[in-house]
């Protein structure tokens, strides 16, 4: 991993010290691993933050061959659910950041439907990308696919080894419907 580059911390219609405890509750999870970190911080405040009150931290980590992985959260709106602790919020992004390196792949978890979409979008040729383990929404998101498109995706399973660190990594590999924007005009 190249140097982590949290990005931005945000909270609004609250008090700018809750941004100081998510950052320094996020930073004692992640200085264990590596110690230049480097996290942002926005405060919004008055009629330009609008009208709910909250904060949230959304952390990326770039990897040495330029892959992005992120994690993100957010606290629940008022009167929705449990009050989360600004400590707790950023200990638990912390973490499921750790969860995304660990699983590692070319695509975070929250991402990987994005990605099958585009190679089931892409030219009639064959596309091929490395995910960590499926994330139920993917696994549901590939039966989509199936059934609108009726598109099957090869799938190989490569267990995390000396080559492959983290967590299991799954191959997925199809072939394109090569889908064109029939509006556009051509020159």
């Amino acid at each position: 991993m190249t140097p982590l580059t949290i990005v931005c911390r945000y909270s609004v219609r609250v008090s700018p010290q809750m941004a100081n405890r998510i950052v320094d509750s996020a930073r004692s999870i992640l200085n264990k691993f590596i110690p230049d970190i480097y996290i942002y911080t926005d405060h919004m405040k008055g009629v330009n933050s609008g009208k709910s009150p909250g904060f949230g931290l959304s952390l990326v980590a770039e990897t040495t061959n330029g892959t992005f992985l992120s994690a993100e959260l957010a606290s629940n709106p008022q009167g929705q659910g449990a009050a989360v602790l600004p400590e707790d919020l950023g200990q638990n992004c912390a973490k499921l950041l750790l969860e995304e390196i660990y699983r590692g792949g070319c695509v975070d978890s929250t991402n990987q439907s994005l990605a099958l979409l585009l190679m089931t979008l892409g030219q009639q040729d064959v596309s091929k990308v490395l995910l960590g383990p499926l994330s139920p929404y993917t696994i549901e998101f590939l039966r989509h696919l199936k059934s609108f498109f009726q598109i099957m995706f090869k799938v190989e399973t490569k267990p995390g080894g000396e080559e492959l660190k983290g967590g299991d990594k799954v191959l997925m590999t199809c072939v394109g419907i090569g889908f064109s924007n029939l509006s556009k005009t051509l020159k």
